[in-house]
């Protein structure tokens, strides 16, 4: 009887091995496997890090966690937090919660907050806070990014200066040269009026524009400036990437792209993949927290 339990439990720790599931891979530009201590390494020699996100993915939202945590003792805390999740006309409220001046559910009352905030952000928040680190809302208040779509980038120039001061210096240049942007104009389709297909790329530049401008007026000499936006505002080295180069070319600037597989061993997708700096591989499967 003894040795039938034996045998039975070493099938059991076979089975269990064979299955050798995978939460995440990290991956470098030329394709090869990354270990998350030697990018925590590698992401310190930065200047700016953004690290893209599928928005309702709960490993990438703690990978973000633990990598900030672990980029904070590798550059012996000084890294800046920012994310497109906050509109730049919140930022004293969440200044006071930083401070400790306010409490969680002050904070949720007088802040637009996402609807997975307390799960999603809120720890990279109350890291924040309890590191004493600033955390910068870097994008343009919604209402403005949804005037764009709908009566073009021109409208902006009737708002009044303290409104103009919530989004990135007037003209914003909106160019199909942009990575990232022509794909928007595909989506669009083909019998879209050409207008309202301007429209709407402005309104990701609106975005795009201000998010940039917000990390170049918070950057500091010897600090890594961490940044938190849905995959497609970095992807490609477009959107907020692109609007940086243009008024800084010289900043040392990485991306982690995010990317889901079907594949148990999560290799590389043969489909739609191209790389970033560090390519973050995840389940297809992988819990959604919306």
């Amino acid at each position: 009887m003894k040795n039938i339990f034996i045998a039975l439990l070493v099938l059991g720790f076979s089975v269990f091995k064979a299955q050798n599931f995978k939460p995440y891979q990290f991956y470098n530009k030329k394709g090869k496997a990354v270990k998350t201590e030697k990018l925590i390494k590698q992401l310190a020699d930065y200047d700016v890090v953004f690290f893209g996100e599928l928005h309702n993915n709960s490993i990438v939202h703690w990978l973000q966690l633990k990598v900030t945590e672990g980029l904070y003792d590798q550059k012996n805390k000084q890294i800046t937090l920012g994310a497109e999740m906050f509109e730049r006309d919140n930022q004293p409220q969440l200044n006071k919660y930083l401070a400790g001046k306010i409490e969680a559910k002050s904070l949720k009352d007088s802040v637009r907050l996402w609807n997975n905030f307390t799960t999603d952000y809120k720890p990279l928040v109350d890291f924040a806070k309890d590191k004493n680190l600033n955390f910068i809302a870097t994008n343009i208040p919604r209402k403005y990014a949804s005037q764009t779509a709908k009566e073009g980038l021109e409208s902006l120039n009737k708002l009044s200066e303290k409104e103009k001061s919530y989004i990135a210096q007037l003209p914003i240049n909106v160019t199909l040269d942009t990575p990232g942007y022509p794909e928007m104009k595909k989506m669009m389709g083909d019998h879209a009026e050409g207008t309202k297909v301007m429209n709407f790329i402005s309104a990701q530049a609106t975005k795009d524009a201000t998010m940039a401008e917000s990390i170049l007026n918070n950057l500091q000499p010897g600090k890594t400036f961490i940044h938190y936006n849905g995959n497609f505002h970095s992807k490609e080295f477009g959107g907020i990437y692109w609007y940086i180069k243009q008024k800084n070319p010289n900043l040392k600037m990485a991306v982690i792209s995010v990317f889901e597989s079907e594949d148990d061993e999560l290799k590389i997708p043969e489909k739609e993949y191209i790389p970033t700096d560090f390519n973050l591989i995840i389940p297809a499967d992988m819990t959604k927290t919306y």
